[in-house]
Order: C-alpha cells, then sequence, then structure tokens
C-alpha cells in the first residue's frame, strides 16, 4: 500500500502547525516592522507605563546586584563620591538626552533611526550596521552578563551545595534557556514576569538599605573613620572630585536601561487621540518611565555605595572576598540573617537571570527594523520566536566562549552601553541644531563631550570592549551581506500604484500585445526616442502599428531594498507614451511593473531591451551596488523567482 508524504499528508500536519506557530506574527512588509507584537493594531495590547519600566528596568535595577561591588572596588573610599558623579550625569545627562530621543522617534527605532536621516546611500548603511553592533553587544552582552552573575550568586549561598560549584557555564546556559523559553511563549508572559520580580527585588533592597543605614546612624564612629581616612589619603576637597571623575567611567554600568527605555516604546499605553503620527500620550508616558527609573535608581546608587563603603572591609570586595559582586547581599546576610539573606539572593538571582528579558525585548524590537528592511536578513527575521531562538544561541556561545565569567564581559558590556548613550547625544545635538535651539544645542554638546570622554576612557582602560563589539559588528556585516546577495533577485517591491494618466495609456490603448520598450532617460528629447524605437522595431521586427510603451527608471538610493513603486504617465513630444518612476534597482522594479500590468490587464506584457557592452561580471556588481547593470536577464531572473509558471511569466526579449 502506497504511503502518503504530500504537503497535505498527516505526517506533514505537524510540521506545519509547528511552522505556523514558529512564524505567528510575520510582518509581511518590513517597512511597516514595530518590533514583537508592536504593530499598530486593533488587536495589539499594550500595557501602563509602569508596568513597561518593569520590564525594562530589570537591566537597570539588576545592577544594584554588582553596581556597588564595582564602585568599591574601583574607587575605594572615593566610592560614594563618585556615584554621586554618576547619579549627577544620569539625570543630568543621559535623562535629558534619551527624554528628548523618545520625543524624536516614538515608534521604537531610538537614537539609531535619528543617526539613520543623517546619512545616506551605502554609508548610511554600513553605519547603522556599526551602531546595530554595539547594540548587540549591548543587549546580548547583558543577557551573558546578568545570567552569569545571577549564577554567582546561586553558587556562593551558604544554603547551596558546593556540588554545583564548578558547573558555572551548564547553570547559565540553562537560565539563558529557560529566558528563551519565556519569549517563545509571550511577551505579555515577560512583562508579568517583570513586575513582579522588579516589585520584589527593590522592596528587599529597601529593607537591606535601611538597616544598614540605621547601622550607620547608631554607630556614627564608622562615619568618622572613613572620612579621616580619605581626608588622609586625599586632604584636597578639589583633588577628591577630580579623582572621582576620573574613577567615574569604571562606574559606567550604572548607565544602563535608557536605550531599551526608548526601543520598547511601542507597547507603553498612549491616549486615546494618539496617531502614529503625533503619539502624544506614549511619548508622555516614556517620559515617566525613565524618569521615575532614573530618580529610583540614583536614590538606591547613592546609599547603596554609602553603606557598602562604610560598612563592608574593602578586603571582601576583592575576588574571593564575601562581597565580591555581591555587596548588597553581604549586608543582608550580615545584619538580617541567614534566612532574610537567602530570600535577598533568591530575588537577586531571579531578577539577574531576567534581566536579560529587557535586553531581549530590546533586541527583538530593534533589530527587525532595519536588516530586513536593508534585504540583510531573511524572511523569518520579521517573526519573533525565530529571533528569540537566533538571540538565545548567540547568547549559549559567548556564554561558552567566556566561560560564564562576569568580569570578562564586563568591559564589552560597559562599551555597548557607552557607544549607544555617546550616539544617542550626538544626535539630540544635531536635532537641536537644526531646530536652532541654541541653548539645547550648547547643552547637549557639553553632554555629548562628557559621554565621548567616559567611552574613550572606558576604551583605554578595557580595550577587550572594543574588540567584542568589534566581532559582533563583523559578524552582522558579514551575515548582512550574504543576505543582501542571496536576494538580489527578489522581487523588492511593497506596492505598485498608477497616476490617472499611466491608467489612460493602459485603458485606452488598442487591447492588443501590451509591449514595452526599456529605455534609460538621458536627454528625453524626440531623437533620443526616434532612435530607441527604429532600433526596437528593427531588432525584434515590430510592426510600424504596434502599440507601443516607454519606460524610464530614475535610480534614487541604491542601497534601500523594498520600495513602492509610483508610475507616472507622461506624453513626451506629443506622441511617445512613457511610464515613468523611480526606484532603487532597476531590474526588480520592471519586473514588478510587468507582473502588475499583467494582473491589471489580463495580458502578458512583452518588454524590449538592448543588450549591454562590457563584462557581465562588471555589471553584475554595478547591479548589487548601485541597481543597475546588465538589466535585461537580471529582470528575466526577477520574474522566474517571482513567477515560476512560465505560461504566466512576461517576455522578455533582447535585442
Amino acid at each position: 500500500m502506497a504511503t502518503i508524504t504530500g504537503p497535505d499528508s498527516p505526517a506533514a500536519q505537524p510540521r506545519k502547525r509547528f511552522r505556523a506557530w514558529l512564524l505567528e506574527g510575520l510582518v509581511e512588509r518590513p517597512s511597516q516592522q514595530m518590533g514583537p507584537h508592536a504593530r499598530p493594531s486593533p488587536e495589539h495590547v499594550r500595557h501602563p507605563w509602569w508596568k513597561v519600566m518593569c520590564l525594562t528596568g530589570l537591566d537597570y535595577f539588576s545592577t544594584l546586584g554588582y553596581q556597588p561591588g564595582i564602585a568599591a572596588l574601583a574607587a575605594g573610599l572615593l566610592s560614594p563620591v563618585a556615584t554621586v558623579v554618576l547619579v549627577l550625569v544620569t539625570l543630568a545627562g543621559a535623562l535629558p538626552v534619551y527624554r528628548r530621543v523618545a520625543a524624536e522617534s516614538p515608534h521604537g527605532a531610538g537614537s539609531v533611526a535619528m543617526l539613520e536621516r543623517l546619512l545616506t546611500f551605502w554609508q548610511g548603511k554600513l553605519f547603522v550596521l556599526v551602531l546595530l553592533g554595539f547594540a548587540a553587544t549591548d543587549f546580548l552582552i547583558t543577557v551573558t552578563l546578568s545570567t552569569a552573575d545571577a549564577t554567582e550568586h546561586l553558587v556562593e549561598n551558604p544554603h547551596v551545595p558546593s556540588a554545583l560549584q564548578g558547573h558555572e557555564v551548564v547553570i547559565t546556559l540553562v537560565l539563558i534557556a529557560l529566558l528563551g523559553a519565556v519569549f517563545l511563549k509571550g511577551f505579555t508572559e515577560a512583562m508579568g514576569v517583570a513586575v513582579v520580580l522588579v516589585v520584589a527585588y527593590l522592596a528587599l533592597n529597601a529593607v537591606v538599605v535601611a538597616v544598614a543605614i540605621w547601622h550607620v546612624v547608631s554607630a556614627p564612629a564608622v562615619v568618622g573613620e572613613w572620612t579621616a581616612a580619605l581626608t588622609t589619603q586625599h586632604s584636597n576637597p578639589l583633588l577628591v572630585v577630580g579623582l572621582a571623575l576620573l574613577v567615574f567611567p569604571k562606574l559606567a554600568l550604572g548607565l544602563s536601561g535608557f536605550e531599551t527605555g526608548v526601543a520598547v516604546m511601542p507597547h507603553i499605553q498612549g491616549d486615546p487621540t494618539d496617531t502614529e503620527e503625533r503619539p502624544r500620550g506614549r511619548i508622555r508616558g516614556a517620559t515617566k518611565l525613565m524618569t521615575t527609573a532614573a530618580i529610583i535608581m540614583s536614590v538606591f546608587l547613592v546609599t547603596s555605595s554609602v553603606v557598602t563603603t562604610l560598612l563592608i572591609p574593602h578586603a571582601e570586595f576583592e575576588p574571593g572576598g564575601q562581597a565580591y559582586g555581591r555587596a548588597l547581599a553581604y549586608l543582608a546576610h550580615a545584619y538580617l540573617g541567614d534566612g532574610f539573606g537567602t530570600l535577598y539572593d533568591l530575588s537577586t538571582i531571579a531578577i539577574l537571570w531576567f534581566a536579560g528579558a529587557s535586553a531581549m525585548a530590546g533586541l527583538l524590537n530593534l533589530f527587525p527594523r532595519y536588516l530586513p528592511r536593508y534585504g540583510m536578513a531573511p524572511h523569518w527575521a520579521r517573526a519573533v520566536r525565530p529571533m528569540v531562538l537566533v538571540f538565545t544561541a548567540v547568547a549559549f556561545l559567548v556564554t561558552w566562549l567566556f566561560d560564564a565569567d562576569v568580569n570578562a564581559q564586563g568591559g564589552a558590556y560597559a562599551t555597548g552601553v557607552l557607544v549607544l548613550i555617546t550616539s544617542a547625544a550626538v544626535a539630540v545635538t544635531i536635532a537641536a541644531r537644526r531646530a536652532r535651539q541654541r541653548g539645547w544645542t550648547i547643552a547637549f554638546g557639553v553632554i555629548s563631550a562628557i559621554f565621548v570622554y567616559t567611552t574613550l576612557a572606558n576604551v583605554i582602560e578595557r580595550p577587550d570592549g572594543v574588540k567584542i563589539g568589534a566581532c559582533f559588528i563583523a559578524a552582522i556585516l558579514l551575515i548582512s551581506i550574504l543576505s543582501r546577495l542571496l536576494r538580489a533577485f527578489e522581487l523588492r517591491v511593497t506596492a505598485v500604484s498608477l497616476d490617472e494618466v499611466a491608467a489612460g495609456f493602459l485603458d485606452n490603448g488598442t487591447g492588443g500585445t501590451l509591449r514595452l520598450i526599456a529605455n534609460e532617460p538621458n536627454s528625453r528629447d524626440v531623437a533620443e526616442y526616434e532612435e530607441k524605437l527604429e532600433e526596437i522595431r528593427q531588432d525584434h521586427d515590430i510592426p510600424a502599428s504596434a502599440d507601443v510603451l516607454f519606460v524610464e527608471i530614475t535610480l534614487r538610493d541604491p542601497s534601500e531594498f523594498e520600495t513602492e513603486l509610483d508610475v507616472r504617465g507622461e506624453l513626451m513630444h506629443g506622441c511617445y507614451r512613457v511610464l515613468a518612476l523611480e526606484s532603487a534597482a532597476v531590474p526588480n522594479a520592471l519586473a514588478a511593473l510587468l507582473l502588475h500590468l499583467r494582473d491589471r490587464t489580463g495580458r502578458r506584457p512583452h518588454i524590449y531591451f538592448e543588450w549591454t557592452e562590457g563584462n557581465p561580471i562588471t555589471h553584475f556588481a554595478r547591479f548589487l551596488m548601485f541597481g543597475q547593470g546588465e538589466v535585461a536577464p537580471i529582470t528575466r531572473e526577477v520574474l522566474r523567482e517571482a513567477e515560476p509558471d512560465r505560461s504566466h511569466r512576461p517576455h522578455v526579449h533582447v535585442g
């Protein structure tokens, strides 16, 4: 008996269901991609700003798990002063910058979109790809570093079996897999988990900090010892401030979270009167989100830095010490007992593990906006679940390469954060200058200079961050180039529209064979059209009485991938009918036009070309880079891919 194995066979049904589940929510037009579950549609569920703040705050607030220890290790007795500098830069620098970014780019594209508008052609695309490389460094290292730190908190807890030590890589991989599983389930589920974790974590931190402050107040000698030691080391107050400014770049991890905040803006619930062009309620919600998160974090950063510096011996911050990478956890165990300390550890582990959720949300919102639109990613990159699997796999690789070591990844994390913040500061400075807002231009210019200094200082201190970022950039460039090559013969046109004159040329024709002549517009004088028409008639034996239309395409930015075609009808010199249009690639636009005319008229069009002299390899390279070259064979290949049935495919003639 024969076994049915066709596409509709029972054996194929599970595969079809899995594919449908995997590609659920696939956006067919990348130009309208707005990130995971974020297309403007009635069924899309948006959330109050404070819930979205909990998602983005996972990354931001979770740095309390290691930031006080990093500050103490980097600045020593100067840790509270350096932390105050960090808070000032946050509130007076990063926060105003990203409030402006939210207003200028409210659809989640962030500062990358603002800078994209400054450059055109391939240099603009390459610039965006470099920024995406640093964004990938920031977001993916957030996933791996935070999860590795959660593992470290887990194995360091006194109640956890010592047998887990030495298996940090395996534990970290399991936690990353669980994070990916949450996003495969859905974004709403991730939001719900984020709210619970953030509320619990901040409440426990408030208890630890309050108890620690009480111990400081109860023992005033502690403050005296600190001030005496600080005065002994640095007697000049101006020198203390100067040293704090020098140390500040090492604390840059405390600036994370702002780029994610604007990346997930489409998830923020706005006003009923909001439109996609003017989402004022969404912008206002994003402003509340970033301001509230920055104020909460600033209070915790300063207070935690003070109490950890005053109450924990400096030796404990060193590698191998009990406060190494877990200063507040040390205080929780020391002053509230192992029971509360274990509860605090569990909360810290949970939020550090799920801090990758905010980074994953940023990745899923950011990358589908650019790579598919540039033709630099496969079609399935517009769907959420395949991208979750890709990013999870990359996180696995990074964890394995760095052996789940938090310190080894710190430089890359800080570099990614600082490059994105610096690019945002530069973007808003340029935006303010173009708006002729002199005061804001000067203010944002000063902020940009501060972040440029911070970035350069971090790069000099930890050059490994740039090296890791360069690896991400190289990988994105390689994948983008290969994808662009593989997708070169796609139709690449999302819509074709004809104006009244162009439609009239078709509707008022003879109704016979639809013939088009591809013409490269030059002088567009009578002689040009006469010579072209005569050459085509002779080469292809077209009767003098045959009805013909000229097609002329003007090239625009050839680095663009998918475009819409607006076809204009023009009557040149009283007798030559021309269909004129603009496109990023001539062959793909001609193929799309021919298929549109076929569907509109019910007739298979014939299009006539002349061979172009020159090396075919050179012409193909010109097509890839500049959208033109040997047009005829490429037009036929695009048609062949778009219409597999030869009996319905438009005819291509070359003479």
